[in-house]
């Protein structure tokens, strides 16, 4: 917990504790007996509603392992046209070999492929994605990715040279319906 929770304890819940606990001992009446049991029910409760809280809403902690599988534009950040473009046209694959594959496509025909490898560092508690392409390579993997995590999932950010920013999630490529 926090500083403000430990001076809660230190000063208000111990001493009123003490009191009420003496206080219980020498009247012997159960109302003040249920009034601290409430009380530390209640702080308990809260301790624990606030680490479960922490828990389900903490950013994922990554390794390399987490970054292999297939790569799509993702298409709910931004929607319309430039983005289903963009979605029929780039889609990249990391390997449990360490190495990424980089496609450009027509729809569903791969038209262009750019190999490399991928490795990670861990300046804190979460692996970042490092890519060492072979050269001539496209243009929007030109820079390592930014990596966003969230509670429960992640996504890549390339800097492209032509679109700037570029969002990738993990997922297959499906055809989709251009209106």
């Amino acid at each position: 917990m926090g500083f403000g929770f430990n001076l809660l304890v230190i000063f208000i819940l111990l001493p009123l504790t003490g009191i009420l606990f003496i206080l219980w001992i020498l009247s012997k009446k159960n109302i003040v007996g249920k009034i601290l049991g409430f009380i530390w029910l209640g702080i308990f409760g809260l301790t624990l509603l606030s680490g479960i809280t922490q828990w389900l809403t903490a950013k994922t902690e990554l390794d390399k392992e987490d970054y292999y599988g297939e790569y799509v534009i993702n298409r709910a950040y931004f929607k319309g046209k430039q983005t289903d473009w963009q979605y029929n046209h780039f889609r990249f694959e990391i390997k449990e070999n360490d190495s990424i594959y980089f496609y450009t496509t027509e729809n569903k025909t791969i038209t262009k492929t750019y190999k490399g490898k991928i490795s990670t560092t861990k300046p804190y508690n979460s692996a970042r994605l490092i890519i060492d392409m072979e050269k001539p390579t496209h243009h929007i993997i030109t820079s390592n990715p930014t990596t966003y995590r969230k509670a429960w999932s992640f996504y890549l950010v390339f800097d492209s040279p032509k679109f700037k920013n570029m969002f990738f999630k993990k997922g297959k490529w499906k055809s989709i319906d251009l209106k």
